[in-house]
């Protein structure tokens, strides 16, 4: 059961506040700024935005125009290197409306020879490419820079769709020294101005003006002297917390008429049952009659022929690699080619599940990667995935197609974003979207230790359930990658690695190591940690600022580190560590270190239970308490001496 969660409120700013404050205004870049060699506030800083603004622009004819400046020093371009390869993402609907670039200007300046030295970015250093069907990004990279360079970038985005602005992320990884933004929209237009986050403006102006020659609103806020947002550790998606704004359009005055656009999840959900490449896909179950293994229909319970169907659609259709809400080629095409994204997937899974009889349902939802689904403000902008559910003796199961390894409830990681939407014909209901299982990762090493001081033996990583999961997703991702987080961890001399997905689902690495670096000969006495290499000096619940985010693992888990040493002939132990165990009040985290000794073999197992996915930030001194004394329990020491 998951007891803990996180809400995020929007702060609704409304009224008229009054600034002196210029806004868009670009202030000329000085001498000084190209001049420096560090920030003067915060010096560590690898570079430093001096002047950002991002101004979204509605015409009377419904358009927007999105026009940004982007001006940042660089410090250390080793350190700063996604502030000077760039993109510009735009959107094809793939009917007719699409997203336009223009006024593209981006330059590197220099500070050569007393005077300023610009470096353009030609257009042949411009390249476009196509993502997938909808989205085309025009991508370059500044020309010219070094440390102490000022590098700038200006550009408008014409698009038809003024339902939303994007969400305008007022921190950064690095200082800011000045971000605006500006939404000035024709006075028929309402818009709601989304405010998350910790960081108030110090210049604002809201109001009703005289503006481009007609009647508008603007929406205007300036900040000045923003930190570096330092991301947080175990945390999905660091921009969720980051403070932020986004515009959406609540109504329209037509002909004196005031038409309210504010909508529901139900609103929402009429338009996806509306849509061809939703709800006219799911119409159409004709496409699925037959094409179940027939003797699903005679398995005496609703898991046990959603556990078929789930294979069934794993075993025959593959997962393109792109997400999204609707269909892209529809379920025919899927049938067909046997090749689809996650839409095409899991709708297809719903239909053969309510083919056998389970009353299956999409479930909508935004990723990890997205961002959080914001619940009160309800937007198809924000979705992005979506799942298959259906209900059995009150339980709700979800299943996802689009991964070979998912069983029922163990879905995609990405798609473990705290709650999605169900979609039926008459409703639209909120649901948790966290894992409800426990997942375990085990290292288990069994080692002989020599006479002289060197162990050999074997280790074995193994990771069950959503852990496995998501290590199997990593390494098929990218095999070299993922071996070399093991080359980097372990300095040892090792041999014989593996990496494999076991027949009951667990993902298991294994090698075979000998080393002369783990114990002290001192005399005729061998000290060593018996944990070996699994003993760390350090943690990584050591943050000192204040918590801002909640701890947000995939899965409540086990982690269990198991030793065995067998020392040689005429060898004994000495000065064996005691068995202990320690948890939080609420027994939420409980760690034990367990000692058993047969002769000359010794076993150390330890385990840190955590009993949720998520955690509030108030639990961080609590994290931070426990393993500073679990760092304490795993430092002693053994000897062994020789008889």
């Amino acid at each position: 059961m998951i007891k803990k969660f996180i809400l995020i409120i929007p702060i609704l700013l409304n009224g008229i506040l009054l600034s002196q404050h210029k806004f868009l205004n670009i202030p000329k870049l000085s001498d000084e700024d190209l001049k420096s060699e560090k920030s003067e506030k915060y010096p560590d800083a690898p570079a430093e935005v001096l002047y950002r603004s991002i101004h979204f622009l509605i015409d009377y004819n419904g358009f927007l125009t999105k026009n940004v400046v982007d001006r940042v020093k660089i410090y250390n371009k080793n350190n700063a290197s996604e502030y000077l390869d760039q993109k510009i993402t735009l959107y094809d609907d793939g009917k007719g409306l699409y997203e336009t670039l223009s006024n593209l200007k981006a330059n590197t300046y220099n500070f050569e020879n007393g005077k300023k030295v610009t470096t353009k970015v030609e257009r042949n250093e411009k390249y476009n490419s196509t993502e997938d069907k909808n989205y085309k990004v025009t991508k370059f990279a500044f020309s010219g820079v070094k440390d102490g360079s000022v590098v700038e970038c200006s550009y408008s985005v014409y698009t038809p769709f003024m339902g939303s602005t994007p969400r305008v992320l007022i921190e950064d990884k690095i200082p800011v020294r000045y971000v605006e933004f500006v939404l000035d929209t024709p006075k028929p237009f309402g818009y709601t101005i989304n405010y998350k986050g910790d960081v108030s403006p110090q210049h604002r102006l809201v109001e009703e003006a005289n503006m481009y020659g007609s009647p508008y609103f603007t929406y205007r806020f300036g900040y000045d002297d923003i930190p570096a947002f330092k991301d947080e550790k175990y945390v999905q998606n660091n921009d969720n917390y980051k403070t932020g704004v986004k515009a959406e359009i609540n109504s329209v005055m037509n002909n004196g008429v005031l038409k309210s656009l504010a909508i529901s999840w139900k609103d929402i959900r009429k338009r996806l049952y509306d849509h061809d490449d939703f709800g006219g896909q799911l119409s159409k179950d004709h496409l699925v009659k037959g094409l179940l293994p027939a003797a699903i229909n005679d398995l005496p319970s609703n898991l046990e022929k959603a556990r078929q169907v789930l294979r069934y659609v794993q075993q025959n259709y593959t997962w393109n690699k792109e997400d999204n809400v609707v269909t892209d080629k529809g379920i025919r095409n899927l049938i067909s080619t046997k090749v689809g994204n996650s839409a095409e997937i899991n709708l297809l899974l719903t239909m053969l599940l309510r083919s056998v009889g389970v009353k299956a349902e999409p479930v909508v939802l935004s990723t990890i990667k997205r961002g959080v689904l914001l619940a009160y403000n309800p937007s198809v902008n924000q979705l992005n995935y979506v799942l298959s559910s259906f209900e059995d003796n009150g339980q709700l199961y979800l299943l996802d197609g689009t991964l070979k390894q998912s069983e029922i409830n163990l879905i995609s990681p990405k798609a473990l974003n705290y709650h999605g939407i169900i979609m039926t014909k008459d409703e639209a209901k909120q649901i948790n979207i966290l894992y409800p299982d426990v997942s375990q990762n085990t290292y288990a090493v069994d080692a002989k230790m020599n006479p002289d001081g060197t162990f050999e033996g074997r280790f074995i990583d193994r990771d069950n359930k959503l852990f496995a999961l998501v290590a199997n997703e990593k390494y098929l991702e990218d095999k070299e990658k993922f071996s070399k987080t093991y080359r980097d961890a372990y300095k040892f001399p090792y041999s014989n690695i593996t990496h494999q997905l076991q027949e009951n689902g667990d993902f298991e690495t294994s090698f075979d190591f000998s080393a002369d670096t783990f114990a002290d000969v001192i005399g005729n006495k061998i000290v060593f940690n018996p944990l070996l290499f699994l003993y760390t000096q350090n943690h990584d619940f050591n943050q000192t600022e204040p918590r801002r985010a909640p701890l947000e693992f995939y899965s409540a888990f086990d982690r269990v580190k198991k030793v065995t040493i067998t020392l040689p002939e005429n060898y004994v132990f000495e000065n064996v560590p005691k068995s202990k165990k320690f948890r939080t009040e609420d027994s939420a985290l409980q760690y034990s270190y367990l000692v058993t000794q047969e002769g000359n073999k010794l076993t150390i197992e330890t385990t840190v239970k955590v009993d949720d996915p998520v955690f509030p930030k108030e639990y961080y001194p609590a994290f931070t308490q426990i393993f500073d004394n679990i760092t304490k329990q795993e430092a002693q020491v053994v000897t062994a001496v020789k008889n």
